[in-house]
Parts: structure tokens; sequence; C-alpha cells
């Protein structure tokens, strides 16, 4: 299949168990407006600064979510997926683990508005770190990376386990934390050189938005790349950007194809191995895409196999030689269906050894 590691993103239940849905909002995921039963369940919150209407993982038990069934995130781009729309629960984090060890593929979970989970009495950090190891993910070689786009999440993580953690960078805003306490800085602050050094002390990599990498122009084209993969890599951080899909209503004007008159031109497939091709020449360790089989083109194998610079380390910590696998899979039909689905993104990675001070 191409991909070393799937990616799941954590919510918690109202049981305070991890469940992989892409937001705590499961409206648009699962079938949960169809169900009267939990009719009354549906109420606004304040999410992270902005208020949501729907149904939350928070008021449901592991047995309610359970009776509910997934679907499509985005129909009106991808409605061939729909035809999988009721046929599947919502996997635990546990449930997880289990296909990516059956698929010999590593886990990159990322966790869904800790400061939030944390201020109802359901942190995320504890049963994430707990379940780690209880399935032996430990150490230097452990297959797995822990993301989050706070920070004080990240560093309460760096107290509790001693696997590679990677900050997530947007394009715009600021981490959530930050709101909170009234940090001044934003997205843009971490990603330059002095912000970068800063997060080198509590995390292994960074998984910035891509346009920080090549930014878009106000008519949905290519600018020139910066300097954020030379920077993060000076600073002995892997970089992980997201999200290459290959619709055209995700690429840049320079790499979609196809009849812009057509109803379809958004749905159609652009020239995704071009944009591939781009990041990979910036240098860039690994991606995330919802596209399976996903590969550098010119290559055979994996992008975990392309040719990669000196590894750098770092001069203390407690983090070092772990590397990313190289095998090209095969997933039994039920593993494939559940990534077709949209769950689970992948990360085609080549990470470098590294230690964290």
């Amino acid at each position: 299949m191409g991909a070393d590691y799937i990616e799941p993103d954590l919510v918690s239940t109202k049981d305070h168990v991890l469940v992989a849905r892409h937001e705590n909002d499961i409206t648009a995921t699962t079938d949960v407006a169809a169900h009267p039963e939990f009719a009354d369940r549906r109420t606004t919150k304040a999410i992270d600064g902005g208020s949501i209407t729907g149904w939350f993982t928070e008021d449901f038990t592991l047995a309610e979510l359970k009776t509910l069934r997934a679907k499509e995130r985005l129909p009106d781009v991808r409605p061939a997926n729909t035809a999988f729309d009721g046929l599947y629960l919502v996997p635990t984090f546990q449930e997880v683990i289990d296909l990516a060890r059956r698929a010999h593929v590593g886990i990159y979970p990322e966790t869904k508005h800790p400061t939030y989970f944390r201020s109802i009495g359901l942190p995320l950090e504890e049963p994430l770190v707990q379940a780690l190891r209880a399935n032996g993910y430990r150490g230097q070689n452990a297959p797995v990376f822990i993301q989050s786009f706070e920070v004080g999440n990240l560093q309460r993580l760096n107290r509790m386990t001693n696997v590679p953690l990677v900050q997530l960078i947007d394009a715009t805003g600021k981490p959530y934390d930050f709101v909170v306490s009234g940090d001044p800085r934003t997205y843009a602050d971490l990603a330059t050189p002095a912000g970068l050094a800063e997060i080198a002390t509590y995390a292994d990599g960074i998984g910035p938005n891509k346009n920080l990498i090549v930014p878009r122009d106000a008519n949905n084209r290519l600018t020139s790349p910066t300097t954020l993969v030379r920077d993060a890599h000076r600073a002995g951080l892997v970089v992980h950007p997201w999200t290459f899909r290959r619709e055209n209503t995700f690429l840049p004007e320079d790499f979609r194809q196809g009849n812009p008159a057509s109803p379809f031109y958004l749905q159609a497939t652009g020239d995704f191995p071009a944009e591939l091709r781009l990041f990979y020449k910036l240098g860039v360790d690994g991606l995330f895409s919802d596209k399976r089989r996903v590969r550098e083109p010119g290559w055979s194998g994996s992008p975990a196999r392309r040719r990669r610079p000196p590894p750098r380390t770092r001069a203390q910590g407690g983090i070092g030689g772990h590397r990313a696998s190289t095998r090209r899979l095969s997933l039994p039909w039920d593993a494939e269906r559940f990534l077709a689905s949209g769950a689970l993104p992948a990360l085609n990675a080549a990470p470098r050894p590294w230690r964290r001070r």
C-alpha cells in the first residue's frame, strides 16, 4: 500500500475511552442524526473558542457509540465513498492499534482538543500513554508518533513518555492553549528558527500545513518555497506536512487537471504525483495523505525508500535511532475498506534518527 503509518484522530467518550473520529462532533461522520433515541443529545458547545451545534462523543458511552455507523465526511468531494456509509463502527484506539499490528504499520495518533477535554475531566494524555504502554509502544524504536496542534499538551506528554512527538503547525491562528493562557504567540511564531528551536526541547518533529512550505497566492497558484524545511532540519526536527489529496479541490491551480466548466471538475483527480515530487524535492521526511498507495513517481516501492540526507542527532535526550518501516503493504480487504472510508489518513514517512533534549 506504500504507507508506513496510519493516523487516528483521538477523542474521548463519556466513559473515558479513546475513539477515532475526525472531531468530537460526530454529526458529519456518523449516522447519529438518524437515531431518534439520541435526538435529545444534540446540543451547542464552545469548542476551542467556536460555537458548534451537533452530537459529541463526550456525551455518549462507548456502548452507545457502538450503535452508530460511520459515514463519509466529504460526500460532495468523494461521492463514491458513500457506498460504504453505514457499514462500519466507530473504532476505539485499541482497535486501531490492532489493525496497525495486523497490517505491520505504525500508528500516528493526534490528540484532538486536549485543552477542552481536560477542562471537562476527560484528559487525553493519560489514557493515550496507558494504551501505548499496554501495547508495547515504549522507547526509541516504538513505531509511533504522537501529534498535537497544542503546545502544553505535547510538553505534558514529553514528561510522560519517550516516544516521538510532533508539533502540528497550521498556516493561520494559534494553539488553543495559548489562547487560554494569554500567550501572544501564533503558529507563525512557532515556524520561525527561534520557535523551532523551542519545539526541539519537547518534540522531535513538526507537522506543518503544506502551505507553510510552498505558499499559494490569491489565485491559488504556488509561490516560492519558504525555508521552513531547512530551518526545521537545522533544529534537528523531522518534517511531516499535511494533507496531500488528489482531488482538484485540494490542489493548487498548477496541478489541477480537466475542464473547469465540468460540474465534476473539483472532484476530478489532478496531477497529484507532481505535487508529491515537489515536496519530496524540497526535503520533507514524510507526508500525510488520504490517498492509498501514495508513492513518489519514478521510484519503486514506498516513498520511505527515497534518498535521504545524512542523519542528525541531538546532543542530549532519550530518543534516538527510530526509523519508519519501509515495507510496501498489501492489506486485507477489511483493512483496505477501513482506510478507504477516510477514517485513518496514511503517512508515508522516512524520518531521520534524532534525539530530544
